[in-house]
């Protein structure tokens, strides 16, 4: 069995979340600096942001995120250190993972980032129906960044097929 590219990675410290109160933000050191394995880690389909000049990268987790720099790892919207320290025990397998099929990987080199609310707007049909619950499409628009909405949740994405190159792509996006 190859060499694992992480031993573990530490849990050194929470910080209160400011966006959901009562849940924490895990803050990691990994044993070894991620610098070597980013790129990899990159092209993983959950990556929304990679940037390779400042060795920082951030991947969607259900719920929040976990960002990723040399020798720092941030994970939000955690329950309790316990939480984190198992998470940070998984996110060591998933890096070793990774690295151990680095060869089926395209690397990324260049730097990516995440949708913004325009991006996913512009796919949205514009009717501000108010059907899927929010008052206009831009609110439906940042509720699907923020993953608190669906796409299907959108009449017109769902039901009409003139929008069947819309949706595909939003579910892409989101």
């Amino acid at each position: 069995m190859p060499e694992p590219y992480l031993n573990s990675i530490a849990l050194v410290g929470t910080i209160p979340c400011p966006a959901y109160p009562g849940k924490i933000i895990i803050v990691g050191r990994p044993s070894r600096g991620l610098a070597e394995v980013m790129p990899y880690l990159a092209s993983l389909p959950n990556m929304i942001g990679y940037n390779p000049d400042s060795r920082a990268l951030t991947l969607r987790r259900q719920p929040g995120f976990i960002t990723l720099l040399d020798q720092t790892i941030y994970i939000t919207r955690v329950d309790d250190a316990d939480q984190g320290v198992h998470f940070l025990e998984a996110l060591t397998a998933a890096i070793n993972a990774t690295w151990q099929h680095r060869s089926e990987l395209t690397p990324a080199s260049t730097r990516t980032r995440a949708p913004g609310p325009l991006d996913v707007w512009n796919l949205l049909p514009h009717t501000n129906c108010r059907e899927c619950g929010e008052p206009t499409c831009m609110a439906f628009a940042f509720g699907l960044l923020q993953q608190t909405h669906k796409v299907g949740e959108c009449p017109s994405l769902r039901d009409d097929p003139a929008f069947g190159d819309h949706r595909a792509a939003l579910e892409a996006m989101v």
